[in-house]
């Protein structure tokens, strides 16, 4: 999709703190982080939201959670704890519409959120 921004990091367009690559994802730092670690896990192809998920996409989502796993190891986050978060609309806050995990880390995380 043209004008996405994230689509745009993916053919890097627009520049990212790179965190981690597969084949189908990519993982970058937020440019607004709401904790110490907090990157973005993405699939490369464009994926609007969790609602456009299909049975089809098994095997993306299985490479943005190993994606994400090898980012908790690489910043070390593994023992002390992290939270993996998917906002839908707009009262979950979701402002880019290209599906996306948070992975948040290095600070106590409040429950429940928000």
């Amino acid at each position: 999709m043209d004008g996405c921004i994230f689509c745009k990091i993916v053919r890097k367009e627009v520049p990212a703190k790179w965190a981690g690559e597969s084949s189908g994802a990519i993982a970058f730092h937020d440019v607004n982080p709401q904790a110490p670690v907090h990157v973005l896990i993405i699939p490369k192809e464009h994926i609007g939201s969790v609602m456009e998920l299909n049975p089809g996409h098994g095997p993306i989502l299985e490479e943005i959670f190993a994606l994400a796993q090898t980012c908790v190891k690489n910043e070390k986050i593994a023992f002390s704890g992290f939270r993996l978060v998917m906002n839908y609309g707009p009262d979950a806050g979701q402002s880019v519409h290209h599906l996306h995990v948070h992975l948040l880390g290095r600070r106590k995380l409040a429950w429940p959120p928000g």
